[in-house]
């Protein structure tokens, strides 16, 4: 028995090598993820995979969230990826307050430092039902796109709050939807593994999931 083992070892080695590196590679260098939720609409649709820059903000042993060098922070308006403890799931979100920050939200519009951001309406995007708006927030030079249902949910008046040392506030983009910093509490640093800024490709899952062309290698 271990004589065949060592054989099929010996034979496929090459093969068995470069899953190896590719492994590797997806827990320390890029990856993708699959997005099954609504929370980043109408900036990530459900169904998109989105490819993540894990080596953004630190180098890590691979397979871990040991960081090996610290390379950047997240900033403001950056999308990120994390491995949250409250929800028990990796979750896709936008940085709105880094440390330091103090920040509130009046009926869904936000306050960063005492200042309002800029709103600015803007056409319903692809695949947005009629009954919602949205709109161009301004992060203090970050422009983004965000949704808002017609009544404003529970989550639209939070604050203010500021933001620790080590921990970011995060919120997704569907801003009546999203189960963000206003549920699970602020992002610590150490449990974000990436940033991500476009879309690998695209399946519609309300179409037989088929491909959607025009969001392929789609920068956000």
């Amino acid at each position: 028995m271990f004589k065949k083992l060592r054989t099929l070892l010996r034979d496929n080695r090459s093969f068995l090598l470069f899953i190896s590196l590719m492994l590797v590679f997806r827990s320390a260098v890029a990856d993708w993820n699959t997005v099954p939720s609504g929370s980043m609409l109408p900036t990530i649709v459900e169904g998109d995979r989105i490819l993540v820059n894990k080596m953004a903000y630190d180098i890590r042993v691979p397979f871990t969230h040991i960081p090996l060098v610290k390379l950047a922070d997240p900033t403001r308006g950056e999308i990120i990826v994390f491995d949250s403890k409250k929800a028990d799931k990796k979750l896709i979100k936008r940085v709105i307050a880094v440390p330091g920050d103090t920040v509130m939200m009046r009926d869904n519009r936000l306050y960063l430092n005492g200042k309002p951001l800029v709103y600015t309406s803007q056409a319903l995007s692809a695949y947005a039902p009629a009954n919602v708006t949205e709109w161009q927030e301004e992060l203090l030079g970050i422009v983004h796109s965000i949704r808002l249902n017609p009544q404003p949910s529970l989550l639209a008046n939070f604050g203010p709050v500021t933001v620790p040392d080590n921990q970011y506030l995060a919120l997704g983009d569907n801003r009546d939807n999203s189960a963000d910093s206003r549920v699970i509490g602020f992002v610590p640093r150490d449990e974000i593994v990436g940033r991500s800024s476009s879309v690998v490709f695209s399946l519609d899952y309300n179409d037989y999931y088929l491909p959607r062309p025009e969001r392929m290698m789609r920068a956000f």
